[in-house]
């Protein structure tokens, strides 16, 4: 079984929206084991989409449509998808209700083509419409499937959840399961990474490798497929076991929607443990991605941007000797900046960058010069220097990446040591 997505809509082909529906439904079909290796945008335009149903017919069992089921004059999909399969659209009574009583709730008039959102095949099935008003509806002809989906990301999402989904996974039951995981890895290039995995990648069969270059990270997305969830499960976490011997120390977290701020956040509140920060050229970047964790502020005290030498000195209480003797830019002003931000807001971490953005030197030091220090407060503390050659923004953004590593990689050592 292989599908095809066909999402309709002009403003899609002029950039006006993102297709954000074409990746939804991808994404489910996977999980449903149902393979798709097409997807098309089309515009309002009947012969258009009648142009490619036919190309799609040629290669795909199923083609799913996503838009064009409104009332207004350019919502053409479903007339054209039945004009094309000869097949008679029908009054949806329930669904014709739906619409009638949204009106009656909204305090609004019904005007006679919004009707038009409740035709759907005579002979084919009707999903609902929750929070919208177009029906969802699908027929078979020759062996081919027609899925007639509505274009709000909101509506198709919730109709294909509780409705589509269910249906086809019922329908396609023989189907096997395919899943995937993602691998998030931090401080080592897509190039050296895939070098060292070079044997797994080469012989891989089930699951598949595939990397990916991320702004300031790789990720490998792990896909098995097999007869069941469990069984998927099992091949994945026996190669992600196998990678993790290799890599491991790289790795920081799994899953398409966590990132590096938000596992370090977590971590310091499962082992409690509090966090200040000292910042000067990331000015306050740290910080803003430390609180978007929620429940963050139970370790997180607080932080100070200190960007002129004044404000180290006066505010941070850098010592005068230390700026005057080796700069802003220095290790040392690194290692003064957190001791100083952990001991002012009396925590066990104190996290300090200094540094460079860019674009013009400083202290006749290259823009990307980074030094970042992290204090403990029962133990030494640690400064590492970089030497970035981004923009000024990315240089600003990478120094935040490595100050939450550094941090992540001080807290794996301090849970070995327990």
């Amino acid at each position: 079984m292989n599908a095809e997505i066909i999402s309709v809509g002009t403003e899609l082909l002029m950039g006006q929206i993102v297709n954000s529906d074409a990746a939804f439904i991808a994404k489910e079909l996977t999980g449903l084991g149902i393979d798709s290796y097409f997807q098309t945008v089309v515009g309002d335009n009947p012969g258009k989409i009648k142009e490619v149903i036919k190309i799609a017919e040629s290669r795909s069992d199923l083609l799913i449509f996503t838009g064009g089921l409104g009332p207004t004059r350019d919502d053409l999909t479903k007339q054209t998808v039945a004009e094309h399969l000869e097949e008679e659209l029908v009054m949806d009574e329930a669904g014709l209700t739906h619409i009638q009583k949204w009106f009656e709730r909204s305090g609004r008039s019904m005007t006679k083509n919004n009707e038009l959102q409740a035709l759907v095949f005579r002979s084919g099935s009707v999903f609902p419409n929750p929070i919208g008003q177009a029906l969802g509806t699908y027929t078979e002809k020759n062996g081919t499937g027609y899925l007639l989906l509505p274009g709000p990301p909101r509506e198709l999402e919730q109709m294909f959840l509780q409705f589509v989904k269910p249906f086809l996974s019922s329908k396609y039951e023989d189907q096997q399961v395919i899943s995937s995981k993602t691998l998030r890895f931090f401080g080592i290039g897509e190039s050296t990474l895939t070098t060292v995995l070079d044997e797994l990648i080469r012989n891989q069969t089930n699951p598949t490798i595939a990397p990916y270059a991320g702004k300031y990270e790789v990720t490998l997305r792990l896909t098995a497929n097999a007869a069941t969830e469990v069984i998927c499960g099992e091949l994945l976490d026996e190669k992600k076991a196998e990678i993790l011997a290799l890599v491991g120390e790289y790795h920081y977290g799994d899953g398409d929607e966590s990132s590096l701020a938000e596992v370090v956040g977590k971590k310091l509140l499962k082992v409690k443990k509090s966090i200040s920060a000292a910042e000067s050229l990331t000015g306050g970047l740290f910080q803003a991605e430390l609180v978007k964790v929620p429940g963050i502020s139970e370790v997180f005290a607080g932080g100070i941007v200190s960007y002129q030498e004044g404000a180290k000195q006066q505010v941070l209480g850098v010592p005068e000797n230390i700026l005057e003797t080796y700069g802003m830019v220095s290790p040392e002003c690194a290692v003064a900046m957190a001791e100083r931000a952990r001991e002012l807001f009396n925590t066990e971490l104190g996290i300090s960058f200094t540094g460079v953005a860019g674009p013009d030197q400083l202290e006749n030091k290259p823009a990307g010069t980074v030094w970042i220090a992290l204090s403990q407060k029962n133990g030494p503390t640690a400064v590492q220097g970089f030497r970035f050659s981004r923009d000024r923004l990315g240089n600003r953004e990478q120094a935040v990446m490595q100050g939450f590593d550094i941090i992540r990689r001080n807290l794996l050592d301090s849970e070995f040591e327990e």
